[in-house]
C-alpha cells in the first residue's frame, strides 16, 4: 500500500516573501507559485503533498483589509475537507491583524492555518523566506496517532510559532519580527521541532467548522497621548456612525481624568457603543481600577482588554458586533477568551 502523506495548500496572498529579484532590472516581482518547487528545490524532500493557490493580484499587506480576510477565509472553508492543513504566505507589515481575524472567523477549526512570511524577498542571497516557508509547512503538516498537532491559527517566524492573535509585528528590520509577550511560544525550531503541548489550543474535532464571512466597519482606534486636546477627541467620537471604540491607553489602562474627557466618553457609551480598553505596552495587561486614573472608565462600563493585543481586539470588536443580536452581555462576551486571545 502506498505511504499517505499530509495534504498542505499554500495560499499565496502576497508580500516579500512571494518575490524575486529580475536580474536585468534589478527589481523585485512577484513569481508564478506554481513554479514554487524551481525556486526552492527543498520542499521535494518534505512529506507531504503540497498544492498552491494565489490570490489573482497579489495584495501588498498595506492594503490588506476586511474584503480580503473574507477571501482568505472563504478559500479555506471551500478546501477544507481537501487538505491537513494550510499555510497562509503574507506580507508582515498587516499580518497580525489578518492572522487574528482569521482565528475568529474561523470557529470550531480543528487543522492548522500558519501564517509566515519573511523580510527579504525568496531569490535574495540571504533570505530568510527559505526557513520560515519550510518549517511552516512542517508544522501545517505535523501529525500524532493520524491527528495534526496544531489546530489553530498560528504564526510562525523566526524559529518561533505563536498562537497568531497574540502577536505583534516589533520590528522592521531584523528577522525576528514578530513577537507573543504574554503567552509564550506554540513551538520552537532548532535541531528538532519543540511543541509546547500545554501551550496548544484543543482541537474541536467533533464540531463543524462554521466560517463568518461577516465583519463590522466604522470602528474608531485611537492611541491616547499627553496634549491630546478636547477639540480633537470631540471631532473623532462625534463620528456618526461609529459602531465601537478601542482606546489604545497607557500603562494598566489608564487615561486622563479631565472632565471633558469623561464627558466625552460617556457621551459614546451612553449610545450604546462598546469602548474598548487596550494598554500601548507591547507586554502586560490592562487593569483597570488598579489606579485611580482608570476607576471612572471602570465605574462607567469600558470593557477591558486584559492582556489582548491591539490587533486581535480590532478583529474581535468586527466580529462579535455582528453578533451582537446574539449576545446578552457585550461587555461579557469580549472580556471572555473566544480562541485564546486573552486570558482570563
Amino acid at each position: 500500500m502506498a505511504q499517505s502523506f499530509p495534504k498542505i495548500l499554500l495560499i499565496y496572498t502576497g508580500g516579500t516573501i512571494g518575490m524575486i529579484k529580475d536580474f536585468e532590472t534589478g527589481s523585485l516581482r512577484n513569481f508564478n507559485f506554481d513554479e514554487l518547487l524551481q525556486h526552492i528545490p527543498e520542499l521535494n524532500l518534505l512529506d507531504c503533498e503540497i498544492a498552491t493557490h494565489s490570490f489573482d493580484e497579489p495584495i501588498d499587506s498595506s492594503n490588506m483589509n476586511p474584503k480580503y480576510w473574507i477571501q482568505l477565509a472563504t478559500v479555506i472553508d471551500q478546501r477544507y475537507d481537501e487538505f491537513d492543513g494550510f499555510v497562509v504566505l503574507h506580507g508582515s507589515d498587516t499580518m497580525s491583524y489578518t492572522a487574528s481575524a482569521l482565528s475568529f472567523m474561523l470557529e470550531n477549526l480543528s487543522k492548522p492555518v500558519i501564517f509566515t512570511g519573511s523580510q527579504l524577498p525568496i531569490g535574495d542571497l540571504r533570505t530568510d523566506a527559505k526557513e520560515n516557508l519550510i518549517t511552516s509547512i512542517q508544522l501545517a503538516a505535523l501529525c500524532e496517532k493520524g491527528k495534526p498537532v496544531v489546530t489553530e491559527v498560528g504564526l510562525y517566524f523566526e524559529y518561533k510559532l505563536y498562537r497568531a492573535n497574540r502577536t505583534t509585528k516589533i520590528n522592521a528590520e531584523h528577522f525576528e519580527a514578530f513577537a507573543s509577550l504574554n503567552y509564550p511560544a506554540l513551538a520552537e525550531s532548532g535541531v528538532h521541532l519543540s511543541v509546547n503541548y500545554a501551550a496548544l489550543l484543543p482541537a474541536n474535532e467533533n464540531l463543524p467548522l462554521i466560517v463568518h464571512t461577516e465583519l463590522a466597519e466604522d470602528i474608531l482606534l485611537i492611541k491616547m497621548f499627553p496634549g491630546i486636546n478636547e477639540k480633537t477627541i470631540k471631532h473623532m467620537f462625534s463620528y456618526p456612525n461609529i459602531k465601537g471604540l478601542i482606546l489604545e491607553t497607557y500603562g494598566s489602562g489608564n487615561l486622563t481624568t479631565e472632565k471633558w474627557f469623561i464627558k466625552l466618553l460617556k457621551e459614546v457609551l451612553d449610545k450604546g457603543v462598546p469602548v474598548i480598553n487596550v494598554t500601548q505596552c507591547s507586554g502586560g495587561s490592562v487593569a483597570m481600577g488598579h489606579y485611580e486614573t482608570s476607576v471612572a472608565l471602570k465605574n462607567m462600563g469600558v470593557i477591558s482588554g486584559k492582556d489582548i493585543t491591539t490587533e486581535a481586539a480590532l478583529a474581535k470588536l468586527m466580529y462579535l458586533l455582528e453578533r451582537r443580536n446574539e449576545i446578552l452581555d457585550f461587555k461579557s462576551a469580549f472580556e471572555t477568551p473566544l480562541r485564546g486571545e486573552m486570558n482570563l
